[in-house]
């Protein structure tokens, strides 16, 4: 089983909120390019949000005018009502193009934010270094390129505008009210002031909470991946209530941090409707009174009456933008954690380049841990000849695979030099190593494509007859044709592919690359003995002419190499072919002795 089916982890000291402006302070300065339209639109939204405003001030002189013709001796300004009307149309038209246009703006700009962020972490998980990948799992770094980005994507796009909109709508009926009347808006005022307290008080509580489920929804998305990608071997164990005892442990981890952030920062809009409620009735009670003693017309009543609403709307639509602002900054600190990891070394200063090598191999002295306390490699040399079959065998943990990890640059030396025409490959851009390498991997990669797609990957210039030519070599060529669509079908769920028939694939696929090296580590051992003899055969065409390295745990596979390394707890300790190294009697010798016998 995975590394996940441990316990979840206790949520501790990691689940204190960090820096909440200094967040945001970095997302501001990533959407940097997209400030400019943003700036635009939110001052749309504000201007908008302005003639809104004006409105309720000009009801409240059309109600006065109507008034006027309730008076036995008074008449009604038809014209003057007219006019007010269709001010009141301009403004609220003038204020819906303006929110359209910046609702329009917004979902562009925030569209192409998450774009780009999902594009800059495409890159990034391009730039770091394998042991990255060691500590974290796939379905974390999924999480934060789906659910994360979305989080930002969602925020930048509605509760900035709101935002923008709530306050400008806060101010301006404050400033409206007190142009109205003072004692009514300081009434209104001083009734609000318990919701902004009690705002800050459940932001400052609800951070934390937001944070770990961010982190939580990560370690969910983690396991799950994993035990989907390996469910044939859960079922084989009958591990399912194991696998399932520690989903629900994440998933109970998930629920709790979930719960507390929705239900502490849902608690704002409750709180502040009663606020705004309570507010509502302060006012009209105020106003009645101011009415009746005759300091104040009807009109404002009625203008006010639209301003304590539109002043405690925006209570109410900030306590849901902060609720949004502090998820996503839970989200962007995961994001911006992710960006903040060390990369690979810059090779862009790197001018040398293989070019037409040979295939001459040597590592010289070579010492490598994957953590720098545990040494893996000791201290490895070793020659090899161009055009020579190296085969690289040993028991479990002997270093086979990190030889060739560090062979492809996969991992940097701790010490020592692996040199490839005399050139050592540090000194070379990694890319220009990798080129020099085809491989074939015991784990079979195939995408959702063609079977041409998947064989000519990476090289888009390959012409069909090289193709079919390649699969003729490796015995894939008749299988194919048998396909509905042939060489233009389509590999997903619904196509079976058997495990040789895969590896079939991969090796046209190396073939295609036509590289002066070849890595093919542990290419047969998934495949039953029938199809290990035509993708032993497919291999042998494949090698020929090439620098090969063949990692193989059935050591009747690989009687035919030039050399034969036997290692041993990370050192070199004997070399030789199929032959000398039986006659020797020595750890090769065993180690071949013990599968013969096994078999027989």
């Amino acid at each position: 089983m995975s590394r996940r089916l441990k316990s979840p982890p206790m949520h501790g000291a990691l689940d204190k909120p960090k820096d909440f402006q200094g967040i945001w302070k970095k997302l501001i300065h990533y959407c940097r390019r997209y400030l400019p339209v943003m700036v635009i639109a939110l001052i749309l939204a504000g201007v908008g949000t302005v003639l809104q405003i004006i409105g309720p001030n000009q009801i409240g002189k059309m109600t006065d005018e109507i008034l006027k013709g309730l008076v036995p001796t008074g008449a009604i300004d038809f014209t003057e009502v007219r006019r007010i009307a269709f001010l009141l149309v301009a403004l609220h038209g003038t204020a819906f193009v303006f929110n359209f246009a910046q609702g329009y703006i917004m979902a562009t700009a925030t569209q192409k934010l998450g774009k780009s962020m999902r594009a800059d972490i495409s890159v990034k998980i391009n730039k770091l270094p394998l042991k990255y990948f060691d500590k974290v799992s796939y379905g974390d770094i999924l999480s934060r390129v789906t659910n994360d980005v979305d989080a930002i994507g969602q925020t930048m796009n509605q509760s900035i505008g709101s935002l923008v909109t709530s306050v400008t709508m806060f101010f301006g009926s404050i400033i409206m009210m007190f142009y109205n009347n003072h004692l009514m808006a300081l009434t209104a005022i001083v009734t609000s002031l318990f919701g902004f307290v009690v705002m800050a008080f459940i932001m400052k509580s609800s951070q934390k909470y937001f944070k770990r489920q961010q982190k939580d929804l990560g370690e969910v998305n983690g396991h799950v991946e994993e035990i989907y990608s390996g469910h044939n071997v859960v079922k084989a164990y009958n591990a399912g209530k194991e696998a399932k005892r520690v989903f629900e442990g994440f998933n109970e981890s998930l629920y709790d941090s979930g719960w507390k952030s929705q239900f502490i920062s849902g608690l704002m809009m409750p709180i502040m409707m009663f606020v705004g409620n309570f507010s509502y009735v302060a006012v009209c009670v105020v106003g009645a009174l101011l009415a009746a003693n005759g300091h104040i017309g009807f009109g404002v009543i009625v203008a006010f009456m639209i301003y304590i609403r539109l002043f405690t709307q925006p209570l109410q639509q900030l306590a849901q933008v902060f609720q949004n602002l502090q998820r996503t900054a839970a989200a962007s600190e995961r994001v911006f954690e992710f960006f903040g990891e060390e990369e690979m070394d810059d090779e862009s200063s790197k001018t040398r380049r293989f070019a037409d090598i040979k295939g001459e191999i040597e590592f010289r002295n070579v010492r490598f841990g994957y953590i720098p306390e545990k040494t893996i490699i000791h201290d490895f040399s070793a020659g090899i000849k161009p055009g020579q079959k190296i085969a690289i065998v040993g028991p479990t943990g002997a270093g086979k695979t990190t030889i060739v990890n560090l062979i492809m640059r996969f991992y940097e030396l701790d010490s020592g030099d692996i040199l490839l025409d005399g050139e050592a490959i540090k000194d070379v851009p990694r890319a220009n190593v990798h080129e020099q390498f085809g491989m074939v991997l015991q784990d079979t990669w195939l995408f959702e494509g063609t079977i041409k797609e998947n064989i000519v990957y990476c090289k888009p210039d390959i012409t069909d007859e090289k193709v079919i030519e390649a699969c003729k070599t490796v015995g894939l060529h008749h299988f194919i044709k048998t396909l509905p669509q042939g060489y233009d079908t389509v590999l997903d769920d619904k196509t079976s592919l058997s495990q040789g028939q895969k590896q079939l694939v991969t090796i046209a696929r190396a073939m295609i690359q036509n590289a002066p090296l070849l890595i093919l580590d542990e290419a047969t051992s998934s495949v039953d003995t029938r199809t290990e003899k035509i993708v032993q055969d497919a291999m042998n065409k494949l090698t020929q002419g090439r620098t090969s390295f063949v990692i193989a745990h059935r050591l009747s596979t690989i009687k035919n190499a030039d050399l034969i390394l036997v290692m041993d707890k990370g050192d070199i300790i004997e070399s030789g072919s199929h032959t000398q190294l039986l006659q020797k009697s020595g750890f090769y010798a065993d180690l071949y002795n013990s599968q013969f016998e096994t078999v027989v």
